[in-house]
Parts: structure tokens; sequence; C-alpha cells
């Protein structure tokens, strides 16, 4: 998939039309259909079933659908589940822009920014809910799973629970991940996917539950390892490309403790810096080819590293500081390139200064739980994104480092603020 892109100059852009919010619109059948029948190919390749629970609880009454978020296919998953049921879905700016976004409009689709306070949103979910009278999709992680475990989860969903007050159904797929991974350059495995279907709650046990309770819910719900699924249940994937991009999650070598040296490629991956290799089996676990093997288990690993990163931000040495080229989004027509500037991400949060200096934003370490980090963004480039309603700025590092650890402290990060913990001041030179 791409995004429309044109070279621009800021100057210009500021003077481009803003987004403009639009109420949701019904869902139109005969297009709906028409997904549904495109879809097909794909859930027959992938004999694609799914198990339920509960969800005669739910009946045909609009509900809030929570799915977890794994690759490209999942929409596909979406309709060949919940089909003819009709469905409105939340749906990243970005991904709605030029004639398909006019398309997935009349799908029911609604766009909105990830990781932004929207409140508009919620307004356009009750609309659906209660006005289209829809069941409204939406994917609570809004990115894809680095490392097949859930992406961190915005804080108090149980509120919109509350509010909204209809049946909450939660779907979480197996092997959809497998078929697909974000760092795995878009390449497809032959895997089998399937999912289950719950209703999480209904009305009536949403009002007699704590917003804390709903929240513990839906944590328990999307606490999910998709490398653990693979491996106790023997899926085989022995392809000969399932290492390729493997860096892009583990960026930090666990021998060496080198950083952004690490190289996925075939079946192996390896640190250039300390040479030593890993091998990927068909069952998603690393072997040291000589050696101790740290991290047999890709999350276990990936959690190192957050562990790491905490701790630098605790000891106040984290820092990105890197050259950048930019994009910007202000409406649904594309992206404008509008050349190179700065990014740095520290303790006070993000900077970004581009334009000859007229670009000059700052986002505070409070603003988001997460971050918009993605590998292979539209086919371009590893990405990180920040912005506000108004202007969203992808930020593409012209060297080789980490989108998945911006990611990492901009969750860290966040936490520790909130939970108004001391951080030392990063030291200087002098000290």
């Amino acid at each position: 998939m791409k995004i429309n892109m044109k070279k621009m100059s800021y100057e210009d852009v500021l003077k481009l039309p803003r987004l403009k919010h639009k109420k949701p619109m019904k869902p139109q059948m005969w297009l709906a259909t028409i997904v549904r029948m495109v879809c097909e190919p794909t859930l027959r390749k992938i004999k694609f079933h799914y198990t339920t629970e509960r969800m005669d609880l739910v009946g045909d009454q609009p509900c809030l659908i929570l799915m977890n978020h794994c690759s490209f296919t999942d929409m596909k998953l979406a309709y060949g589940i919940f089909y003819p049921r009709k469905m409105g879905i939340i749906t990243s700016v970005d991904a709605m822009t030029g004639i398909l976004g006019k398309l997935m409009r009349l799908l029911g689709c609604s766009p909105t920014h990830k990781y932004v306070t929207d409140l508009t949103l919620f307004s356009d979910i009750e609309y659906m809910l209660k006005k289209n009278k829809t069941s409204v999709l939406m994917y609570p992680e809004a990115g894809y799973s680095f490392d097949g475990c859930a992406t961190t989860l915005p804080r108090k969903m149980g509120v919109l629970m509350k509010r909204l007050k209809v049946p909450v159904v939660t779907v979480i797929t197996q092997g959809a991940f497998h078929r697909d991974p974000l760092y795995n350059m878009l390449q497809i495995r032959n895997v089998k996917v399937s999912a289950h279907v719950k209703c999480l709650a209904t009305p009536e046990e949403i009002k007699e539950k704590s917003v804390a309770e709903l929240d513990a819910l839906l944590e328990e719900a999307f606490s999910f390892d998709n490398f653990a699924w693979q491996r106790d249940n023997k899926v085989a994937i022995d392809v000969p490309f399932r290492a390729d991009g493997l860096h892009r999650i583990l960026y930090k070598c666990p021998h060496c403790g080198a950083e952004n040296q690490m190289k996925g490629k075939g079946t192996q991956l390896g640190c250039r810096a300390c040479k030593k290799m890993w091998l990927m089996d068909k069952y998603g676990q690393l072997h040291a080819i000589d050696g101790e093997t740290e991290y047999a288990h890709i999350p276990d690993w990936y959690k190192w590293q957050r562990e790491c990163v905490r701790k630098e931000l605790e000891d106040g040495t984290y820092l990105l500081d890197e050259d950048v080229d930019i994009a910007i989004q202000v409406n649904l027509d594309g992206v404008a390139m509008i050349g190179e500037g700065h990014l740095t991400h520290d303790l006070n949060g993000f900077h970004l200064i581009g334009a000859d200096g007229q670009l000059d934003y700052s986002q505070s370490p409070v603003f988001s739980h997460t971050l918009y980090s993605d590998y292979y963004w539209y086919e371009i480039g590893d990405v990180i994104g920040i912005g506000d309603n108004e202007f969203s700025y992808f930020c593409f590092p012209k060297s080789n480092v980490s989108v998945t650890k911006a990611r990492l402290a901009t969750e860290e990060l966040y936490k520790m603020k909130k939970q108004k913990r001391p951080v030392r001041a990063a030291k200087t030179e002098k000290e």
C-alpha cells in the first residue's frame, strides 16, 4: 500500500486547507458486499476460521468491536467474521487519503489521528452506534504489534465503555501476525489464520463494573503472545526470509550491548559489532550459533530492550538526536515532503525543527502513552510520527537509528512522568 506524496515548501503546506470534520456515513452495503467478495480469496487461502464465546448475548444489536492489530490482513478478517453486520470503522487519517479514502468513507470509516486526544472521536463513535445504528470496529492498539504481543493500550478504555452502554466484543487473532509481520518487509508467508470472538461485557455487566475492572478485562483479553503461540503449537514457518528485517525489533545486541548494529537476513540475525550470530528456527525461536543463547524468545529480548531504555531514562542518558526527512499531512489529499529537518527526543519529549527554522514543533512527554512509529511506512522507510489534530509530522531518520527504541522510550517516559517518579536531568559535558 502506498500514499499520495508531493514535494512542497513549508510555506505552501501552511496554505493547504485543513481537514474538516464530517459525521460518519452509514456503511453502503453494496460496497461492503464488494469488499467481502474481494476478501474471499485471501480468507480461503489462509483457511480462516473463528470461534465464538458469549456472542448470543450480543445478537443483532450494535456493539463496540475491539480487535488486535497485527497486519494488513486484519481488515479482511473482520469482514470474514462480521459481514453482513453493518460496521463503521475507526481508521487513521493517513490511511484515508485520495480516492481510497473516499471509498472508505462510503464503507463507514471515520478518520482520526493516532495517539492524539481527539474529542470528536467519542461523539463519532456514539453517532455510529446510536444514529447510524451500526457496530463500530476499533483497533485499540492503533499501531501494528512489533514483537507479536499487544501494543500498549490507551488508558481508561473503561470510561468509553461506560459512556457507550453497548456490548463490547473482542477479536483476538492467531496467525495473522505470522502471515505478514511488520518487520519482514511485507513478505507474505503461508500461514493458517484463526480468531476468537468474544462478548467481553454486556451493557448490564458494564454498568456493574468499575472503570478499573473494565480496563483489567480488556488488558487480560489483549495479553497475547504470538511467538509463544507459534512455538507451543508447533506452527512451522520454514521460509528462507523469515529473519529478514528482524533487527527492526531487536536493535540491541545482548552479547556486546551495541545498538543499531544488528542485521536480520535470511534465517539469521547477527551483530556487526561483535559478530555473534543467531539462527531463527521455523518455530520462531532464536538459537546462538556459538555460545550462550541469551534470549530464545523474541518478546523476552524485546522486554530486555525496554528495561535498558528505562534505565537510560532514569539515569538521564537517553537521547535521540537525528537528521530526518519530513513529511507533513494536514488533510486527506496525501502528504507533503518538505525536505530535511532535525528531530530530538529526550526527557523533555520531542522537538522537531525544519524548513530553515520555520517549522518548530515540540511535544510533551505526557502528550501520548505511546508513539506512532512504523517500519517501511507506505513502502517509504521506517518512520517516527508526531503531531497534533492539525498537523501530522512523519520523520524518516537519515541514519541507522531505531524507531523501535523511540517507541519504547516514549512509553516508558510517559509512565515515569505519570507516576511522578524523579528523573535526573542529563549530565552536561562540564559535569
